[in-house]
This record gives structure tokens, sequence and C-alpha cells, in this order.
């Protein structure tokens, strides 16, 4: 169906002045797990062979809308924004930044920048002055593109903000905007002459410069081409049985990697709808899953919580939905049976990152495995437990997680300095992790979370595992709090159902029933309304330790 891979003649040009190194070609040349397409290859085959088909469906939650867009249809808006992008000047290589929610313009800018050979900054809509400061001038992006308002803030005004102090911004464009800066003046309509440019992205050129979540410090702008992403995708579609029969509902934002990834590119590659809403609401959401038979969905675990436990859940009808993939945090086991109770479906797990994708993933073709690992290694990458010197450690031992693969992303923008893949392509994730004899892999935690009390290390994962398994808890976290004698000792914060009430004896004594050791028991409870997290539902756990270095016992 794909005809001949595109023309790859200079494989090695990432970026202007950037280089693919030949170890890393040759590496993937003898892996053979690139694909050597672009997603338009693949949104192009869709085109002429179903144009009339749905790509996409989106909910926009102020105007209670829904946009529904035909591969013929999404194809004139993403010509007339290349055309347009280059009548304003983006040339292959520009970067094109756009801070949008989950709408129908995020996806027609994504295949548009791939047509012109611009390079994709997507921006989190949570993000303010600071970050797009930081973020833009960083990439030097030419243009920025923003909502007028989103969940009553004034994007507009604060990209306007911005150009008197980055140089390098030409244009901001407004999406609803009533001037000359408007999305639908600027970009959709049809130009009166200047063609696209045929400079389309090549497999091994940059794609995306994605800047990673903030769940610790300063934010890294990590850079993937169209053969790192799309080797995850198939992949990942291999092991969970996901087909071209399917229809996807996409909770997390696009402007996260497992948005963009796992939501936009895979629903190119297979040629399926993409459902979506851009401001999440349970109630929505379910209503749009029934409306449109949604097969498959994804997400952190607190997404399949709020439909779980939705009031009346199992007197909708969501017959068609078989298959929930969860990420981002542990699951757990109580909110996977409550799932799989109400709706029938199977919640399988995986684990990854914005630099590596989805590195490993449970198998529904494999329930033996069990559900209480984060899966096996995928074919795109490998992975090992090593000891501070590096050595390969056994099964059932702790320690650092490496990966390597074809999903390996190819730097940090701007900050080679930080890209810590040694010469034969391992990558430091900064997890601690083991695997069993099976090869299942188990994140232990990461390893500035470590906690240990009196010497001893604090299995941070299983402990917040155990502590999800009481009825009254909704989430959990375990941070370090600063002791004297011990050098730390543990608090426990954590969020209940309905506020229900829990004391810190309760906790102990349920932890005690399971036989966890005494050492490893909180000895502090902080009940909070909710944990602070990022836009795609991973804790902060760097806030929730910035708050407990003023604790005490």
């Amino acid at each position: 169906m794909m005809g001949s891979p595109p023309d790859n003649s200079q494989p090695s040009d990432l970026m202007p002045g950037l280089m693919l190194d030949d170890m890393r070609l040759e590496r993937e040349a003898r892996a053979g797990f690139w694909p050597n397409h672009v997603l338009t290859d693949y949104f192009d085959a869709w085109l002429n062979s179903r144009p009339n088909d749905t790509a996409l469906i989106a909910h926009r939650t102020d105007q209670g809308t829904e946009t529904r867009l035909t591969y013929a249809e999404l194809d004139v808006h993403v010509n007339n924004i290349a055309a347009n992008l280059t009548r304003m000047g983006v040339q292959p290589g520009d970067v094109v930044s756009y801070q949008l929610p989950n709408r129908w313009e995020f996806v027609a800018l994504l295949l548009a920048c791939i047509r012109i050979g611009a390079v994709s900054n997507p921006l989190m809509p949570i993000f303010r002055r600071r970050e797009l400061e930081f973020m833009v001038g960083r990439v030097g992006a030419k243009i920025l593109i923003v909502p007028a308002i989103f969940r009553n803030f004034d994007h507009a005004a604060m990209a306007g903000k911005l150009q008197p102090a980055l140089p390098a911004l030409e244009h901001v464009i407004i999406v609803d905007g009533q001037s000359e800066q408007s999305f639908a003046v600027q970009l959709l309509a049809a130009p009166a002459s200047q063609p696209a440019s045929n400079a389309s992205l090549t497999p091994n050129q940059v794609l995306k410069v994605m800047y990673t979540s903030g769940t610790t410090g300063e934010p890294k702008g990590v850079m993937h081409t169209s053969n790192t992403l799309l080797s995850t995708i198939i992949a990942l579609v291999d092991r969970i049985g996901v087909t071209g029969k399917d229809v996807m509902f996409v909770p997390t934002p696009f402007a996260h990697s497992f948005g963009f990834v796992y939501g936009i590119m895979l629903s190119v590659h297979l040629g399926i709808p993409l459902v979506t809403l851009d401001v999440w609401k349970p109630a929505t959401a379910i209503t749009l899953m029934e409306r449109h038979g949604v097969t498959f969905s994804f997400g952190t675990p607190p997404f399949l919580s709020d439909l779980a436990y939705f009031p009346s859940v199992r007197q909708r009808k969501l017959d068609n939905l078989r298959l929930f993939l969860a990420s981002g945090a542990p699951i757990p086991r109580a909110l996977a049976r409550e799932a799989e109770r109400n709706f029938g479906l199977k919640v399988e797990v995986a684990f990854g990152m914005t630099e590596l994708g989805i590195v490993s993933a449970t198998d529904p073709a494999r329930p033996d495995l069990g559900r209480d690992s984060d899966g096996y290694d995928l074919a795109s990458c490998e992975t090992r437990i090593v000891d501070a010197e590096r050595r390969e450690l056994p099964p059932g031992s702790a320690g650092s997680l490496e990966c390597r693969g074809s999903s390996t992303f190819v730097g940090y923008h701007r900050r080679p300095d930080l890209y810590a893949v040694d010469a034969e392509g391992w990558f430091d994730t900064g997890d601690l992790a083991k695997k069993n004899a099976a090869g299942c892999l188990q994140i232990v935690g990461r390893k500035k979370d470590i906690i240990i009390r009196g010497g001893e290390n604090i299995p941070v994962v299983e402990v917040e595992k155990l502590i999800h398994e009481m009825p009254q808890v909704r989430e959990a976290a375990l941070i370090a709090m600063p002791d004297p004698r011990l050098g730390e000792r543990v608090c426990a914060y954590i969020a209940t159902h309905a506020d229900a009430p829990l004391s810190l004896t309760e906790v102990v004594e349920f932890l005690e029933g399971r036989g966890l050791a005494r050492q490893y028991l909180p000895e502090r409870l902080e009940l909070v309304e909710d944990l602070p997290k990022t836009p795609s539902g991973k804790i902060q756990k760097y806030l929730l330790r910035e708050q407990a270095a003023r604790l005490t016992v």
C-alpha cells in the first residue's frame, strides 16, 4: 500500500547544523526497524484510498460542538496551512511553535509542518509566559500559534508580550482571533498563488522538539525523527493488538508525548478515527465514547479512575470499549479490576518516557505474565538493569534502568552536553527497576525519588501500590521527609475518595496487615484534596518534596 519509501539521500541531516552520527545509522541499518516513512506518507495513502472516511472528531468544550473531518476535508486545511506557512517565510528546518489544546487545528498544523519540512514544537496549554519565553526562545521559532482564550486564560495577550523579548519570533497567530493575526485569515484561507514548499521532512530529520513535562527541573527539548517515533508506534500496535478496525479516544493532551505519538501519529499510521476533547470532563468523555463506538483508549491512571468510578457508568452503552492502555504512573490493581468489571475491557500497562517513547508493555495475548509488571520490551527497544559500575544485574535485583533501540531520541535541542547515550546506544533513564525471570520490567522508582531511612532504601513504588489498595484512597505518593537522626523518614501524601477520613494509624495497620517491613512504614500522613500533577496526569513529586522539606515527625 505504501509504495516506495521516500528518497532519503541525506539521512544524517537532522536539522540545519545538526547531524545524526554514523554509528547510530549503522546500528539502525542492522536492526532494520526504522520504516523510512514520514507521517504524511500514511495520511496520503488513506486520502487516496478512502478520502471520505472519518479522520478526526474533536469536541470543543466552550462551544459544546464537535468538528468531524474526513481525510479529504482535513487535507484541504493541511495544504492551505502549508502554503501559508511557506508564504510567511517558514523554510525547511525552521521551527513552528504551537500552544493548542486537543482541537483539529493541532492535527492540521502537524501534518502541514511535515509537508514543508518544518519542525514542530508543541507546547502544553498550561504553560505561561515564563515557560514560553524559555521554550520558544530556545528553539528560535519564527511563528507561534495560540488560542485566543482557553480555560479563561488570555493566551493571545500573553503571546503578544513575548515578541519584544524574542527577536526570532516574527509572527503570532491566534486561533479564534479577530484581527489580521487570525488563524483563519493567515493560515486557513486559500493562498492566491505561491504553493507550499515541496521540501517535505525526510524520515531521519527532526520532526518535533518537545519539552519534557516539568516533573523535575529545567525542561529539556527532546528531539525525535519520523523514524524514531514510527518505530515505537509499529512495535506497540503489534504488542497490544490495535488494528485498522479500531476507533480511538484520546484524552491525553496532544502537546504531551503520549498524546502526540500514540494519539495523532498512531491514528494516522493505522488510518483509524481519532476522537478527542479539549477539556477533560468524564461525563463528556463517556458520551463521546458511546456516540462514536470507541474501542480503544489510553492515558494515565487518573483518566481511567474518573471513568471507572463515574456514577451509573455500568448503565452506559460502552460495549465496544475493549482496551485501555495505562501509562505515566503505576496503576493500582483495585482500579484495574474496577475498570475491567465496569467496562468488560482489558487494562494493559506500559512504561515509557519522552526520550524513548513506550519501552515496554504488557501483552493481551500473554495474561500468564500478569499485570503487576510494566510488561516486557517492545521490539523497538531493549532494556537492561545495571549496578553503579554498569554491570548487568540478574533477575530480581534492582538497579539502574538503561534502554537502547530504534525509538531512542536523537538529542536535546541545543544541549548536546546532556545527551547521555553511550557509544553502544545505551541511555540511562534515571529510573530504578528490576526484571523477573520472564523478562518483565518493574519500575521501582526514580533515582531522585529514593527515600533512604537510616541507610535502608525504601521501595517507594511497592509501598504506594499497597496504599492504593485501601478502599478510601484515590491517589497516594511517598515522599522523603528530612530527619536529623535517620537522614530521611517516610511521609505519605494521600487524597481520598469523597474526602473520606483516614488516619496514619489506619494506614500503618493496613500495611502491617499486608506484611510490610516496619522500617518501610509511613511516619507522617498529609491528607490533601489532590496531588499536584502535570497536565498529562503525572504526579509532580518535586513539589511535594519542597513541602515535605519543612515537615517533621
